[in-house]
């Protein structure tokens, strides 16, 4: 390689040191980094909304949403809980709370099954661990407690809300089973 070379490289580089310097120098001053947030500002300044007029639009919810947990039955009516208290053991925030006892056909089921609204923060972790798909996290995102008291929810409440949910939640699960 000729010297030239290797001196015209190094000129190069030293020149592109120099002039980053002053690039921040510049982009400090002159306030580069606020006129181009400006320019993104603008361009969609113009552009027609998108806003969604709630609560008279509803917005979409994916399948995978996770809002108020529920309870789940068999087609026969029976509960799929099982009492193996997997949901318990997993819970991080301790919101779930379960008594069960054993029946005269030998198979364990709930007698009581609380879950503390409160505490809870939906994560999903007691769904995941459900061996018979029982505990459900419904698309249901829109609930309030008005007394104290209505935030622990017993097992006949979320039967409740896993019986008004039931085909909303079997075809969600449908349409989600590749993923899980």
């Amino acid at each position: 390689m000729s010297p030239w070379i290797v001196l015209s490289v190094g000129v190069v580089i030293i020149a592109m040191i120099y002039s980053m310097r002053h690039y921040r120098w510049v982009k400090t001053w002159a306030l580069l980094d606020i006129f181009s947030g400006l320019m993104v500002t603008g361009k969609y300044f113009f552009k027609r909304k998108v806003t969604t007029q709630y609560p008279e639009e509803e917005t979409p919810v994916s399948p995978r949403f996770k809002g108020m947990l529920a309870l789940r039955r068999y087609e026969n009516g029976e509960e799929r809980c099982i009492a193996c208290k997997l949901c318990e053991a997993v819970c991080p925030a301790l919101a779930i709370t379960i008594e069960a006892k054993e029946r005269e056909d030998g198979s364990r089921r709930t007698t009581r099954f609380d879950i503390d609204t409160f505490k809870c923060i939906n994560c999903g972790l007691c769904e995941e661990s459900c061996p018979v798909d029982s505990i459900v996290l419904t698309p249901e995102s829109h609930y309030c407690f008005t007394e104290r008291g209505q935030n622990i929810l017993t097992k006949q409440e979320l039967l409740m809300i896993g019986d008004r949910y039931e085909d909303q939640l079997a075809s969600d699960r449908e349409e989600d089973k590749d993923h899980r």
